[in-house]
């Protein structure tokens, strides 16, 4: 049991990131709902389909999955610094689009689906591993979101620079892993 919760806590990590940089950069408060729900989600979905995929995915998104985080990744980043840049200050009131969140959670889940490979080989049914990630990803998600947003409040709205460049370190990490 202890290495399925190893296990969600290590794949859970990218998406709390990613939740406080959302959360530093003061997006709508909506977010503490939406991130979790969506990261829990795809984690869970993405492990399942490693899980059930198996081979095939596994040599599909090998070799390219790393870049499409990356892209996603620099992308969102890139948008959250012109943001700050330009000093929109409404961010807060303005939720994010459903096409950054499905880049969000497929960036940080694509890792999921190799690590959905591995789920046979951990002591527990893989359909409990499968649970386990979907809840831990999405608690870590919501307390990543609640902490970048308080430190957010506190610090002040230029934070979307930091929130922007974290996400960019994150893809860039990726490629280097």
């Amino acid at each position: 049991m202890w290495e399925a919760i190893a296990l969600s806590f290590g794949l859970a990590m990218d998406a709390t990131a990613v939740s406080a940089a959302r959360g530093l950069a003061g997006h709508h408060r909506r977010e503490l709902v939406i991130l979790p729900l969506v990261f829990g989600g795809f984690q869970s979905g993405l492990s399942a389909l490693g899980w059930f995929g198996g081979d095939w995915a596994s040599a599909h998104l090998g070799s390219w999955g790393n870049w499409i985080a990356f892209g996603l990744l620099l992308a969102i980043g890139a948008k959250m610094i012109v943001d700050a840049w330009r000093g929109d200050g409404d961010a807060e009131h303005v939720p994010g689009t459903i096409a950054v969140y499905f880049g969000l959670a497929v960036a940080t889940s694509i890792d999921a689906v190799v690590a959905g490979l591995t789920l046979p080989l951990v002591p527990v049914a893989p359909s409990l591993s499968i649970i386990l990630i979907g809840a831990i990803t999405a608690a870590c998600s919501a307390a990543g979101y609640a902490a970048g947003r308080a430190l957010g409040g506190k610090l002040g709205p230029q934070l979307g620079y930091l929130g922007g460049l974290a996400l960019i370190a994150i893809g860039v990490s990726m490629l280097i892993r």
